[in-house]
This record gives C-alpha cells, structure tokens and sequence, in this order.
C-alpha cells in the first residue's frame, strides 16, 4: 500500500476518532517521547529472554528502531516476555543466508548518518558516560559470553564500556542494554538536537499503530480509499 503523507494523516484521523480519549492521550504522549536518534544493534545473541526483554526495553525508553544481525544465531522473542513490546517498534533483521551480515547493516546506518557506539570492554573503550551524543547514535551489543565481532570493533566509532565496582566483570545482556537506554535516553532528551520523530515519521508510526489496534482498522482504510480513488 503506498499512500502520500497526506493520506496516512486524514486516515489516521479517520482511525484516531474510533479511540476514547485516554488512548489518544497514551498515543500522543509516547509518540511525543519516541525517538530514532538512538538505535540499538544485537548481533548474534541466542538466548530468547534476553532477545525479549531487549524489545522490552527499547519500547519502554522509546527507542522506536532495534537492528538485529543474524549471523550464526537466530533471533528468537517470547511473548510473555516482551509484554506486547514488539508490536510498537521496528525490528530490523539483517539475516542473508551464507553472508556476513555485521558489515550490511553497520554501514547502513553510517550512510544515514549513525555515529556507531560498541559495547565492550577493549583497551580503547570509555565509560559510557563520557560518549559524545552530538549525532544519531546506534549502540552495538554483542552475543553472549563471546561479544561483538572484529568487524564491529572495526567499524565502531567509539568503544564504551558500563563502568563497575565489582569483582563481577560483566551484566548480563539484557540487564547491560536497560542500564544502556537509561543512561543514554535521559542524556538525548536534554539535548537541542532534534531527538524527536518528524511530523511525516510521526504520521507514519502513528498509521502502523492504529492499524494493528483499531478493530476492522483494514476494512475502514479500504472504504477510505475507494471513495476518493483520485488521491491513491
């Protein structure tokens, strides 16, 4: 279905009045608070509670985009761990068969302009409090027990690591990527950058929500549509 920015905005009107107003409120609120400044990279984790609760977390800091390469392990969720979270964000899965897809998915997300941030705890890491946040960022974490590849590292622009007081060396992944997302989120909202979606992604995210949430939402687009076919 391709629709201009004007049709999704009067459908999603058209949708948005089959609401009560306590869920347009809810909408409004965490559309005003989703961003794509930040993003987060997986690469190649296997265990299915941690690949849930990170899409958890993502949508519970509004982290609208998550990025997942599938090289060796494939990326597998539990419904009664992501709480529902999966149907609010855009996940990404960079899984071409007999193909590196690290090195894809990293330039990708340099092309459109990411400043690439790796987890990790390599000599040239700095605690994650000290990473300039002067653009787009997309935080790179690693498969369990093993970590990012040599590509990511390479590809990094900036090594960080979670700072520790422990005996402990290391969190465990999901618990790694909340303590990520709430340090770097509250840092990105106080900045003057533009961290809030645009007025055309806000539409669009808007249009994808209300359509796996207004019941018979497809047969009200399809009415739509047919009574003003010069406009598709």
């Amino acid at each position: 279905m391709n629709l201009s920015t004007q049709q999704i905005k009067d459908i999603n009107s058209l949708l948005n009045n089959t609401l009560t107003e306590n869920r347009k409120n809810t909408f409004e609120r965490v559309l005003g608070n989703r961003t794509r400044y930040l993003t987060v990279v997986l690469e190649d984790i296997f265990q299915e509670h941690n690949a849930s609760a990170v899409v958890r977390s993502c949508e519970c800091f509004g982290v609208q985009d998550l990025h997942v390469i599938e090289n060796r392990n494939r990326f597998t969720r539990s419904v009664n761990t992501t709480a529902g979270a999966d149907k609010w964000i855009n996940i990404t899965r960079w899984n071409k068969t007999a193909s590196d897809n690290t090195k894809p998915c990293l330039s990708s997300l340099k092309e459109r302009g990411y400043n690439l941030i790796a987890l990790t705890l390599s000599p040239s890491a700095i605690p994650l409090n000290e990473v300039k946040l002067d653009k787009p960022t997309a935080l790179c974490i690693g498969t369990e027990m093993q970590g990012l590849s040599e590509t990511v590292h390479d590809l990094a622009d900036t090594h960080a690591y979670i700072p520790m007081h422990g005996f402990t060396q290391s969190f465990n992944l999901s618990v790694c990527t909340a303590l990520c997302l709430y340090e770097l989120t509250n840092r990105i909202r106080k900045l003057k950058a533009p961290w809030q979606l645009s007025e055309e992604e806000t539409e669009a995210i808007k249009f994808e929500w209300l359509k796996k949430n207004v019941k018979g939402s497809k047969r009200q687009i399809e009415d739509f549509l047919a009574a003003a076919p010069s406009a598709v």
